[in-house]
């Protein structure tokens, strides 16, 4: 029997419990082994719950029990999951994390000491909720050489957007009803401004490069500047609003970024609706496939954690092969990369000859809701050169950047 304990009992922990106590018939048998959950770490005490018999509030306790061989890591944030983490490894039980923040600022450390220690760090969970894109990345695509991973990386800003898009409705309206239904946070910076998505696309691009990618490095844009009227534009050219979080290898180089894109109905993340994720892959051999699922929740979320502790009761005494070298990727400056832009004008302020005339040839997105501004769309060019173009207009009163 092998022995497993859990940190944190909130919504991902407690959904953890449910899910191995639940399918507890298949898991033991694709482990080879039976699971217990012999203990789960919290400071609340959760009266008339079972799991009431297993709790502790002393870490020491789990870390010092030799039979404690898989740690589920579902706290959240920094510390104190880093310090418990590190010291789990150091003793040489396995990790099994759906901490994005954690993996994101301490990955190639904690993979380091999971090897030198013979046991596994292992973060299935952390980008993807349920959908299974790490292992994907390091087992199934092992005869690719990934050059750019794209992805709708967060659900709540995904819901919203799909919202406005159907509805017609501004930001505001649609966060504050994501809010009561539960899919956005009391505080939804890290969703909305593009943070979660971010540390996400950086444990991707650094599982894509094989060395570290830090999140502080990544452009990144959230979608509180999206307007019901974006959307206007967005439907007379067919074409959707997605916050696009996305890595890619041009040459030697490596581009990383999150931020709002138009996309037409023929990307096949267009479909990707509501609370749904997907991450969509291009390898220079197999050329294009994606994963798409719930990327949050609490059941989803758990079942990837609990996939992982399988890998793990497979792998005791051995540590499962993830390529993440602890040497920092210096990004390019997105400043060069070329793409298309959408941009809505101030009629009042410059008309068509004007824009042509700083912008070259354009194509005009007019809607009759709008008469005092127009749409253009510009040729391929630089961010650099459209932020100097944009400035030197002077009359911009939006822009959001094509994906082809």
């Amino acid at each position: 029997m092998i022995q497993i304990a859990v940190f944190g009992y909130g919504t991902v922990g407690s959904g953890v419990v449910e899910v191995i106590e639940k399918n507890k018939d298949v898991i033991n048998k694709k482990a080879g082994e039976q699971l217990n959950i012999k203990y789960v770490l919290d400071l609340r005490d959760f009266p008339g719950d079972p799991v009431q018999e297993k709790l502790v509030k002393d870490v020491n306790i789990i870390l010092d029990d030799p039979e404690v061989k898989i740690i589920c890591e579902t706290m959240g944030g920094i510390r104190p999951a880093y310090d418990f983490t590190k010291q789990a490894l150091q003793k040489g039980k396995s990790v099994c994390t759906s901490n994005k923040e954690l993996v994101a600022s301490h990955g190639p450390e904690l993979l380091r000491l999971a090897r030198e220690n013979k046991c596994n760090y292992l973060f299935e969970a952390s980008v993807g909720g349920g959908i299974p894109i790490i292992r994907p990345l390091n087992y199934s695509l092992t005869a690719e050489k990934i050059d750019g991973i794209t992805g709708i990386l967060n659900g709540t800003t995904n819901y919203i957007l799909t919202k406005m898009d159907r509805e017609g409705a501004d930001f505001d309206t649609v966060l504050k009803e994501a809010q009561e239904k539960g899919y956005a946070e009391k505080n939804p910076e890290a969703d909305v401004e593009g943070y979660d998505a971010c540390r996400k696309i950086a444990i991707l691009s650094s599982l894509m490069c094989l060395k570290n990618v830090k999140y502080e490095d990544i452009y990144t844009e959230g979608i509180t500047k999206i307007t019901a009227k974006d959307f206007l534009y967005a439907k007379e050219m067919d074409m959707s609003i997605k916050l696009l979080a996305m890595s890619k290898n041009v040459g030697e180089e490596y581009f990383a970024m999150v931020a709002p894109f138009l996309i037409s109905k023929e990307h096949p993340l267009y479909s990707v609706n509501d609370v749904f994720n997907a991450v969509f892959v291009h390898g220079n051999m197999l050329g294009d496939s994606m994963y798409y699922g719930r990327g949050a929740g609490k059941l989803p979320t758990a079942s990837a954690v609990v996939s992982d502790v399988v890998d793990c009761a497979r792998h005791i005494g051995k540590t499962v092969m993830c390529l993440w070298e602890d040497v920092d990727v210096k990004l390019a400056d997105i400043d060069r990369v070329s793409r298309r832009f959408f941009v809505r004008v101030d009629s009042s302020k410059a008309d068509m000859a004007k824009v042509e005339e700083i912008f070259g040839h354009v194509t005009v997105v007019k809607t009759a809701a709008l008469p005092d501004e127009a749409g253009y769309v510009t040729e391929v060019m630089t961010e650099r050169e459209f932020r100097e173009k944009a400035e030197k207009l002077g009359a911009v009163i939006s822009r959001i950047r094509i994906e082809d």
